[in-house]
């Protein structure tokens, strides 16, 4: 289930960034300082796990002339903390222009096992520092986990076509890699929000230990100014798991306000 949870949260952030020199991006950005987002983690009926998402101006001074804090806390329920507890936090600062991350870092806490990543981006010259070693990428951007997301709701989609393909490049664990996403189309989504028109994706997965041979994983985005994931569920060997927004506030936009949304 950790495992789980874990590829979904990436998939968020992987989900609409497309691999290349230069990811085209909005000039104007899809958030802002004071964002906080609250999302619950459902294994079949139960309540498996929740997580927040956070937006604040940097103390830390960087390169660049304004940096954002990005901060991500996942943990599991109680209901489900009888099985496995998880209680892991995530923190990127980015160039609140380019949205780059400069500095990324983990705090992970699952059962008896801890981790603390400290990874530093060099953009100039397409370098990670890890915390085993430093990795060349072949890419102009890589992200991290948080970057990645945010990074993703600020990309220019207007000319973005059912069945089109995208690739990212991002650096977890240790390793640069790449994920392929399929943009699937646009659906209304019932939400605890409300009904939203979202954009549909579909990254790839690998059967094996977790998924079935016929899983996919979908996850919905809404199509308005916030770009914010609302939702994403797949099938696993035994029953599914759903992802889903369950509180927004600070959004730059109104909910639902289109703002350089897709048509139809």
């Amino acid at each position: 289930m950790k495992k789980t949870l874990a590829f979904i949260c990436f998939c968020f952030g992987a989900a609409l960034l497309a691999n290349g020199q230069s990811l085209p991006y909005l000039k104007e950005s899809a958030f802002q300082a004071g964002e906080e987002l609250r999302y619950r983690l459902r294994y079949g009926v139960i309540s498996a796990a929740v997580g927040t998402l956070t937006v604040e101006d940097s103390e830390i001074k960087f390169s660049s002339p304004h940096s954002f804090h990005l901060s991500a806390r996942g943990r599991t329920s109680n209901a489900f903390s009888i099985f496995y507890t998880v209680d892991n936090r995530y923190d990127s600062y980015i160039d609140s222009r380019t949205f780059l991350p400069h500095y990324y870092t983990e705090n992970i806490r699952e059962g008896n096992y801890r981790r603390t990543d400290i990874v530093r981006f060099d953009h100039r010259n397409r370098t990670v520092q890890g915390n085993k070693g430093t990795f060349k990428s072949k890419s102009a951007q890589t992200f991290d986990l948080l970057s990645a997301y945010y990074f993703s709701r600020n990309l220019d989609l207007a000319n973005v076509k059912p069945g089109q393909s995208f690739t990212m490049t991002y650096f977890l664990n240790d390793e640069i890699a790449t994920l392929g996403i399929e943009y699937v189309g646009i659906e209304n989504i019932k939400t605890p929000l409300g009904t939203l028109e979202c954009l549909k994706f579909s990254p790839e997965i690998t059967p094996g230990r977790i998924f079935r041979k016929d899983s996919r994983l979908y996850l919905w985005v809404t199509n308005d100014g916030n770009r914010i994931p609302v939702k994403a569920q797949v099938e696993i060997l035994i029953g599914s798991v759903t992802l889903e927004l369950n509180e927004a506030t600070g959004l730059k936009y109104p909910l639902g306000q289109k703002v350089n949304g897709i048509s139809k």
